[in-house]
């Protein structure tokens, strides 16, 4: 999952930064931080939507404040029957400001994933993607209404979306698989290492070990020991560096 994401998302990089450099009609706004015009625009993409909205989250702080604000909007009049999907990373969701904005009653499914990049959809005919595709320069914004263009930006958006987990399974494993045994199990079932050495590692028995692998395996939903560390992975409850 981790390398499709990473895949999907020089994909969408090379085809905004084709966009920028041979379309005049799709606007293009370099931006440092939270930049006016980059905000007048996402009130006024979220203002035309009719039937739905789909958002990436990737970080949070200053890098989030501008779609963080489309989140505050939606729970303005007008929007309340306005499906909204919400993908974000472990960081965005611990970031204040983009928890604050999830638990003010917006109507929006949440879901959690490791890698995503930046993206406002609004109703499959116009997305927002901030990029960092200038060489030495800031973030570029673009907004994109070509159809085939956004088309791509939503099957991308949905197959990072089914791979997510929602935000209620995100908090339950974290709370349950945060100890510090579970942390260093779940360090060796990314390295691969067999049952008898990460037993010896963490020391327990074998037999607690593979007690202990069962049930974070059943918490994780996974079938595979692989899969239990690359699921702890896109949950943040490992880092890739680990």
């Amino acid at each position: 999952m981790v390398q499709a994401l990473l895949q999907a998302r020089k994909l969408i990089e090379s085809t905004v930064n084709l966009h920028r450099r041979t379309v005049a009609r799709h606007a293009v706004v370099t931006m440092k931080g939270n930049d006016a015009a980059v905000a007048n625009a996402v009130e006024a993409l979220v203002d035309r939507a009719r039937h739905g909205i789909s958002i990436a989250l990737p970080a949070g702080g200053d890098r989030a404040e501008v779609m963080v604000s489309a989140l505050r909007r939606l729970n303005g009049p007008g929007h309340e029957r306005i499906p909204v999907r919400l993908l974000c990373t472990p960081g965005a969701l611990a970031d204040p400001a983009t928890r604050a904005a999830v638990e003010g009653g917006v109507n929006a499914q949440v879901k959690v994933v490791d890698a995503v990049m930046e993206t406002l959809i609004v109703d499959g005919s116009v997305a927002m993607v901030r990029s960092s595709v200038e060489r030495g320069g800031g973030d570029v914004v673009s907004v994109i209404e070509d159809t085939a263009s956004v088309r791509a930006l939503d099957l991308l958006f949905a197959g990072a979306w089914s791979g997510a987990v929602r935000l209620a399974e995100h908090r339950w494993i974290s709370e349950r698989l945060r100890t510090e045994s579970a942390r260093r199990i779940l360090e060796r079932l990314c390295k691969g290492y067999t049952d008898d050495v990460a037993a010896r590692e963490v020391e327990v028995s074998l037999r607690t070990y593979r007690r202990h692998v069962a049930e974070i395996m059943r918490a994780l939903g996974a079938s595979s020991r692989f899969q239990a560390g690359v699921r702890a992975v896109e949950l943040g409850l490992l880092s890739t560096a680990d």
